[in-house]
């Protein structure tokens, strides 16, 4: 499921984190910790369901200029392989429910660093008009930025 990323279909970023894994690691599984990195700041997110386990539910809600909370993320985890890999996807819901538009499947892995934490998102599309959408959205912008909050929230607490 990591395999080597496809450039037509795939998008990649990486940092290394002065943290532990384990730090990472809850920073992703501890409901309170992920809703404080999850979406770019200044929106706020919230964690509706978080079931981390395959075919367990992800579902995230996002407030943007302070109104009310609306859709984000609604995925199904594949795999959670304990502070080594988490892998979701929007093409399924919670409970391995087909999804009406899939969009995306993210394959998280956390590896130790003499620095702390690589981190890496590979995020892979099911065609290249998708991958250029997700580009065009912002993709290095907004995941590169949760990913310094993150990086803000473990090496604070480290």
């Amino acid at each position: 499921m990591t395999g080597t990323p496809d450039p037509d279909l795939d998008l990649t970023i990486s940092r290394i984190i002065a943290a532990p894994r384990d730090a990472v690691w809850r920073a992703w599984t501890d409901r309170a910790s992920f809703e404080q990195w999850w979406v770019p700041a200044p929106a706020k997110c919230r964690v509706e369901t978080m079931e981390l386990r395959p075919g367990g539910g992800l579902v995230t809600r996002i407030s943007e200029n302070g109104g009310a909370f609306a859709p984000h993320l609604d995925a199904c985890f594949l795999a959670v392989d304990d502070r080594q890999r988490l892998v979701f996807t929007d093409a399924l819901r919670g409970g391995w429910r087909p999804a009406e538009r899939p969009f995306m499947t993210a394959v998280i892995t956390l590896r130790d660093h003499p620095g702390g934490t690589e981190y890496a998102a590979h995020v892979m599309h099911r065609n290249g008009a998708d991958r250029a959408s997700h580009a065009e959205m912002g993709f290095f912008d907004g995941w590169g930025t949760v990913m310094a909050q993150l990086a803000r929230l473990v090496e604070t607490a480290a």
